[in-house]
C-alpha cells in the first residue's frame, strides 16, 4: 500500500464497528464523509481505523492530514490545502484523503467545493463544531456529503475498551468515568480519571469555545457550565437561567446566554433537548432540558454526587438513545411529562427513567405517564436495578444494564 511517510497509523486500535458499518456503503464513492462530534471521543482513531480496513486493498493511496500536528502547520488555507492534495495524490490510481480537524484551516469550504471536483479523490474530514459545515456549504453540497456524528463510547465499547464483562459495578464505572477512549490507558481511579477530564474540559472551552467564538466573559460562561452540570434534566429556558445567575450576582442577558449555550452545544460539550407538545403536536419554543455529551467530564467538574444519581442515569439514557441513531424529544401530554420520545425510521419508542421503583407513588408517576399516550408503540421504564417479574399493565421495566446492552 502506498502511504504518506509523515505519519504511523497506531497499530492495535479497539474497532468502533458501529461507525464503520455506518460509513461502508460510501466508501470509494465520490461523496464527502464528515466525522464531527467532541474532542477527544476518538475522531482521529476512527480515521486510523478506516485507514486499517482500507489497507486490505493493496492499490490504494493514502493522503493523512492531521491539523494538530506541527508537521502540517504548512497547510493554512483552503489556497495550501488543495494545492497540497493534487500534488500528492496519485496519478494513476484513486487517493483517499482524511483531513482531521479541518477546522483550523482558514476557508477549508473552498477547497473541499474544489476537491470533490476530482473523481479519483475519496474524502474523509473530521471537526470539532456542530456547525463545521455553514448552511451556504451544506446547501452546496446538497447529496454530495454525509456526516456522522462520533458519540462518547456506548457502554458495549467501554465493556470493550476496558477488558470489563457486564456487572453492576461495570455500569457504576460508566455512569462515574464516562466514555472517553483514552481512559483505557489509565487506571480507573478518581484521582486520576477526573484530572484527565478537567484537562479535557479545559481544552474544549478555550480551544473550541473561547478562542473559537472571542469569548470575552468567561467567568460567566464557567459558571453556566457548572449551573448546567447541576441541573441536568432539569426544564430550563435562557431568561430562567439568566435570572437564576441575577440572584448569584451575576448578571447577563437571556439573550447572552442563549448565545453562549449555542457556543457550548456547537462545540459537543451539552446537547440541548426540546420539549414537544403531544397534543398540539408542536416544539415548545421555550423551554428546555441540557444533557452532557460526556457524563465523565460532568462528573470531573461537578463532582460524583449522591443526590444526582437520578440525573445521571437520564444522562446515560439519553446518550445512548442518540448513539443508538434516534432523535429524541421530550414529551409533554397535558399535564404529564414523558422522559424521552425516541424516534428512528418511522417508529416510536417512550421511556420514562427512574432512579428505583419503591413505592405506590413512584410506580404510578412512572408508569401512569406512559399509560396516558393512547398508541401502540413500545413504552418502557428504565431503573437502577429492574423488577424481574411481570410488566406493569402491558409497560415494560428494565433495568438501566439491560438497555445499554442493546446496540
Amino acid at each position: 500500500m502506498a502511504t504518506e511517510n509523515m505519519f504511523k497509523v497506531p497499530q492495535n486500535i479497539n474497532n468502533r464497528h458501529y461507525y464503520l458499518d455506518k460509513v461502508k456503503p460510501f466508501i470509494g464513492q465520490n461523496i464527502l464523509k464528515v466525522f464531527t462530534g467532541q474532542r477527544r471521543v476518538g475522531k482521529s482513531y476512527f480515521l486510523f481505523q478506516l485507514i486499517h480496513f482500507l489497507q486490505n486493498d493493496n492499490t490504494v493511496k493514502i493522503l493523512y492530514i492531521n491539523k494538530e500536528d506541527l508537521a502540517f502547520s504548512f497547510i493554512k488555507n483552503a489556497e495550501d490545502l488543495h494545492q497540497y492534495v493534487i500534488e500528492n495524490k496519485s496519478a494513476m490510481q484513486k487517493t483517499y484523503v482524511f483531513i482531521d480537524e479541518i477546522q483550523d484551516i482558514q476557508n477549508f469550504e473552498a477547497a473541499l467545493r474544489s476537491l470533490l471536483l476530482y473523481e479519483d479523490l475519496d474524502l474523509y474530514i473530521t471537526g470539532s463544531n456542530a456547525n463545521l459545515l455553514s448552511g451556504d456549504i451544506a446547501g452546496h453540497l446538497s447529496g454530495r456529503y454525509i456526516e456522522i456524528v462520533i458519540y462518547s463510547l456506548s457502554y458495549i465499547e467501554f465493556l470493550d475498551f476496558h477488558s470489563l464483562t457486564t456487572s453492576a459495578e461495570s455500569v457504576e464505572k460508566y455512569m462515574k468515568y464516562g466514555g472517553l477512549p483514552y481512559l483505557k490507558h489509565l487506571p480507573l481511579e478518581d484521582t486520576v480519571v477526573f484530572e484527565y477530564l478537567k484537562n479535557i474540559y479545559n481544552t474544549i472551552v478555550y480551544r473550541d469555545i473561547i478562542n473559537r467564538y472571542t469569548v470575552r466573559n468567561i467567568p460567566f460562561l464557567e459558571q453556566l457550565v457548572l449551573f448546567l452540570a447541576g441541573n441536568i434534566g432539569s426544564i430550563f429556558s435562557a431568561k430562567k437561567i439568566s435570572d437564576f445567575l441575577k440572584s448569584q450576582r451575576t448578571n447577563m442577558p437571556a439573550n447572552q446566554v442563549q448565545i453562549y449555550s449555542h457556543y457550548l452545544i456547537s462545540a459537543f460539550l451539552v446537547h440541548k433537548v426540546p420539549r414537544y407538545d403531544m397534543v398540539g403536536k408542536r416544539i415548545f419554543e421555550i423551554g428546555e432540558k441540557y444533557y452532557f455529551e460526556n457524563i465523565g467530564i460532568r462528573n470531573g467538574i461537578w463532582g460524583y454526587r449522591l443526590e444526582d444519581r437520578g440525573k445521571i442515569i437520564e444522562n446515560v439514557v439519553y446518550n445512548h438513545l442518540l448513539f443508538k441513531g434516534y432523535s429524541v424529544v421530550v414529551g409533554v401530554l397535558n399535564t404529564n411529562e414523558i422522559d424521552f420520545i425516541a424516534q428512528k425510521n418511522g417508529e416510536k419508542q417512550y421511556f420514562q427513567v427512574a432512579l428505583t421503583i419503591n413505592d405506590i407513588k413512584t410506580i404510578e408517576r412512572e408508569f401512569g405517564n406512559l399509560k396516558s399516550i393512547h398508541d401502540n408503540y413500545q413504552k418502557t421504564v428504565i431503573t437502577l436495578d429492574a423488577f424481574s417479574g411481570h410488566t406493569y399493565e402491558g409497560i415494560k421495566n428494565i433495568s438501566l444494564e439491560e438497555f445499554l446492552l442493546t446496540s
